[in-house]
């Protein structure tokens, strides 16, 4: 062992930074960091300091702070954020700092004065969540401080940070400054009984802030909230406050669990809109509305001299951005949700988190969910066109024997979602597939996908399943078009496109790529079928021998009886025979037999 010995501890970390940093700054830059710097000398500074914490780096916004003591840092986050919550009382909301603070116990790396690790990323991505004034800490720090400090704390559930393997159960502190402002909307919420969630993720845009200080740019920031509005209406799967509810709260600051509670909704977006000579700037932020927790953010730039095609593509980069977050927010929702839940749409939520992995036993699993959803709510279309997917997948992994009675159920299912779902993009979209897959009928697949993508351009699923149908067609290049459009409205989505993607690149002799597509989702799924077969067939025309034999090997060890006579079970409706030949062909080449010797090798002594 030649390596240096790495230094390692144990501490308790605490993240801090400024909320709303970059539109402060865009505001007034040098107001904004004299408040900063004069805050932290009279407040914070001191505050850590005398809670006997190191502050180990500073980035403009935030810094990173060590402590020996969980309970040192607890205290010390507490006390910063109830003193600048006093500081801050009369300052109006526009300039005011308030910090984002996440703090976690765990293992550290230390390096020359800086620290490193899983630690210290937990903890940023802790602050990350954080309501502006807040503080949000692990279960690990937690337990270390319960019954120690007198703090209240409220249960913010699993957590998915990014970059952060495993989800993390997280808490965030009462710190008895959370009340609002009276604001006049209040009453909304005093006069009729709370309003009860609609079955499907619910959503309300409020007003974009106008930050040019002329009141003559209001048109614009209003008119960019009205777009979106629109844009997210066309979702059948979520529900939408009208612009005249959301603008109610027009030119003021309102607590956002509060409008969760006023409108019925479990989500708010909200921005601003910055615009002055030839810059136009855009910060929007999911938020929700249940826990505060910030779910997603972003900022966009460009100059105005085409507004509305400007307005048109942040309009598209929020909705690409919203959608799916929203789902899998539910989804994470749902899975929470008491087995007692008789909410159509939790057991069609249920149902895709079971759907996902793709095998056989979560297929079983979300088929019966589907259709506890189908049973209390006919007309759900969606629900219909998963179950319609299940069936179609269980075939595809020889999961079912009756193959006519699962044709059967597909046919039933789609007579249904024609009756019930035309204007169901994400239904039209499922049963596309599940018809192209199951019975081969690639010209109804076609005006289903079609239809689908009409109704909404920029649904990931519309264009995924369109991306697999032109591959069938026989058209390789428009699939990888249709696919990389698929990957920009989900850009987080890493378990469905490997599959067509490989395939596409494949057909188009690109075959170290799609050797990478399968690697990729084998490092997820390693015996994974279909990605050991086209990963295989791949490797072994790009002339990589010993990776095409090893991934043959692992394939016929997951199943022993395959065989090539026996791809066409597992292959979708391919219009040109030449592409399963040259399928076949590379799998030859990887080692696997014409006929399978299973057989003759149970027969064998």
């Amino acid at each position: 062992m030649t390596g240096e010995r790495v230094e390692r501890r144990l501490a308790a970390v605490l993240a801090a930074d400024v909320a709303g940093y970059s539109r402060l700054m865009g505001t007034d830059e040098e107001g904004t960091l004299a408040r900063l710097k004069a805050v932290r000398k009279a407040l914070v500074d001191p505050v850590i300091a005398s809670h006997r914490g190191r502050i180990v780096k500073t980035t403009g916004d935030g810094m990173l702070v060590e402590f020996a003591s969980a309970v040192d840092a607890a205290r010390c986050a507490f006390e910063v954020q109830r003193g600048m919550a006093s500081h801050s009382a009369d300052v109006p909301q526009a300039v005011k700092i308030e910090f984002r603070i996440g703090i976690h116990v765990g293992d550290i790396i230390f390096d020359e004065a800086d620290i490193f690790g899983d630690g210290v990323n937990i903890a940023a991505r802790l602050e990350g969540i954080a309501e502006p004034g807040g503080v949000c800490i692990s279960d690990d720090a937690q337990r270390q401080v319960r019954g120690k400090v007198d703090i209240g704390f409220d249960d913010m559930g699993l957590q998915t940070l990014k970059n952060i393997a495993e989800p993390i159960r997280a808490w965030r502190f009462r710190t008895g400054t959370e009340a609002a402002p009276p604001n006049p909307l209040d009453s909304l919420s005093q006069q009729p009984p709370a309003l009860v969630f609609p079955d499907k993720p619910s959503i309300a845009v409020l007003p974009f802030q106008n930050m040019s200080g002329d009141p003559e740019q209001e048109y614009f920031a209003d008119g960019m909230v009205e777009e979106i509005i629109t844009a997210l209406s066309r979702f059948n799967s979520l529900f939408v406050i009208a612009r005249n509810s959301s603008f109610a709260y027009k030119g003021r600051s309102p607590d956002i669990r509060q409008v969760g509670r006023d409108l019925g909704v479990r989500y708010v977006l909200e921005g601003s809109v910055r615009r002055g000579g030839n810059r136009l700037r855009i910060t929007a932020q999911l938020i929700d509305a249940q826990s505060g927790a910030h779910i997603w953010a972003d900022r966009y730039e460009g100059s105005p001299e085409d507004v509305f095609k400007l307005q048109d593509d942040v309009t598209e980069n929020v909705i690409i951005a919203i959608e799916p977050r929203v789902e899998r927010a539910e989804m994470a929702r749902a899975s929470r949700r008491p087995s007692r839940s008789t909410d159509a749409y939790d057991f069609f939520l249920k149902g895709l988190a079971c759907y996902f992995p793709g095998n056989a036993q979560g297929l079983d699993q979300a088929l019966n969910l589907f259709s506890k959803a189908t049973a209390l709510d006919p007309d759900f279309a969606s629900a219909h066109a998963m179950a319609m997917a299940c069936h179609a997948n269980r075939i595809g992994l020889q999961s079912v024997k009756d193959l006519a009675r699962g044709r059967d159920e597909v046919v039933r299912l789609w007579q249904i979602v024609a009756r019930v779902g035309n204007d169901d993009g994400r239904a039209l979209a499922v049963a596309a597939w599940s018809v192209a897959y199951m019975l081969g009928d690639l010209a109804s697949a076609k005006e289903l996908i079609d239809r689908a993508v009409e109704l909404n351009p920029n649904l990931f699923r519309a264009q995924a399943n369109a991306g697999w149908i032109s591959l069938w067609l026989g058209h390789p290049e428009l699939a990888v078009e249709q696919l990389r459009r698929a990957q920009r409205l989900d850009p987080l989505s890493d378990t469905f496109l490997p599959m067509p993607l490989a395939h596409a690149y494949f057909y188009l002799e690109r075959y170290d790529e799609a050797l990478d597509q399968a690697r990729s989702l084998l490092h997820r799924h390693p015996d994974n079928h279909a990605a050991l077969r086209i990963g295989a067939a791949s490797a072994a025309f790009a002339e990589r021998a010993e990776v095409a034999h090893q991934l043959a090997s692992r394939l016929l060890e997951v199943d022993p009886a395959f065989s090539v006579s026996r791809l066409s079970e597992y292959l979708g409706p391919y219009r040109r025979l030449e592409f399963v030949e040259k399928y076949a062909e590379g799998l030859r080449r990887a080692g696997v037999q014409d006929e399978s010797t299973v057989a003759t090798t149970a027969g064998s002594d």
